[in-house]
């Protein structure tokens, strides 16, 4: 892939990348494979943050871990959030994911009870707060950790803006949730927030490429970062700029792109 090109070039080139790996054919070895698991919007929406969040290291532990999760929840998050008893919550005791430990997880799992007794979708969790997605993020943020009795080693799990954050996963997570162009791999079951909204999920594997592709000028990978990734990439299609994390993801990650 030439580094210097015309923008037609680069959209074309981009376009071909997001085509290629947004397939069915990409589930199986990435953590959306989680929610894929479930039918009922709920449990997708609970499996699929919890993958999300798990979301950092080897895609394969990060699956295993994930499923795992959802065993122990006995493959009905939803149900086992609202309903767990004290011998229930037992079974999770030993559960552990990198620094995500059983403290951690008791806490999301008593946010979900509360949310959920009162919400029908974990959507409405972000939509409360604004349109943007910061406002949505920031918002979640307050509103996740507005619980009695909140463990301090938790925040860590949730990103947010206000700490310039890229907010990687929760960007992923939401881009899961909202877009929707019936290939199959992104759910689109939340229908009150625009995919035109969404802020392309960055790493450092995305930030390399689009580095490498002249994309992204600032040296740091925050939150200004992803805003100005996703500026440029709107630039390609206003409407659904966060599709081209398949092309970007793709290269960073699925093709090793290297620096020359």
């Amino acid at each position: 892939m030439p580094i210097k090109q015309t923008p037609l070039q680069l959209a074309n080139y981009l376009n071909i990348k997001y085509a290629e790996y947004n397939t069915t054919k990409f589930i199986k070895h990435d953590p959306i494979s989680i929610p894929h698991l479930f039918s009922k919007k709920q449990d997708i929406e609970i499996a699929g943050f919890f993958a999300a969040m798990f979301a950092w290291g080897n895609r394969t532990t990060i699956i295993q871990k994930s499923k795992e999760l959802m065993e122990l929840m006995d493959n009905s998050p939803h149900s086992f959030c609202l309903h767990h008893s004290p011998v229930e919550l037992k079974k999770l005791s030993h559960f552990k994911h990198r620094t995500f430990n059983t403290t951690d997880l008791l806490y999301f799992i008593e946010f979900f009870k509360f949310h959920y007794t009162k919400h029908k979708s974990l959507e409405t969790a972000f939509t409360m707060h604004g349109n943007t997605a910061q406002q949505m993020l920031t918002g979640f943020h307050h509103y996740f950790f507005s619980l009695e009795h909140i463990p301090e080693r938790t925040r860590k799990h949730i990103a947010t803006p206000e700490k310039k954050s890229s907010c990687k996963r929760l960007n992923m997570y939401l881009r899961w949730m909202v877009r929707q162009d019936k290939k199959g791999v992104d759910f689109g079951i939340w229908k009150n927030i625009s995919p035109a909204e969404l802020i392309c999920p960055i790493d450092v594997h995305v930030a390399r490429v689009a580095k490498r592709l002249n994309i992204l000028t600032r040296k740091q990978t925050d939150w200004e970062t992803a805003l100005e990734l996703t500026s440029f990439l709107r630039t390609l299609d206003k409407k659904d700029p966060v599709k081209y994390d398949f092309a970007l993801f793709g290269l960073g990650v699925m093709e090793k792109l290297h620096h020359k």
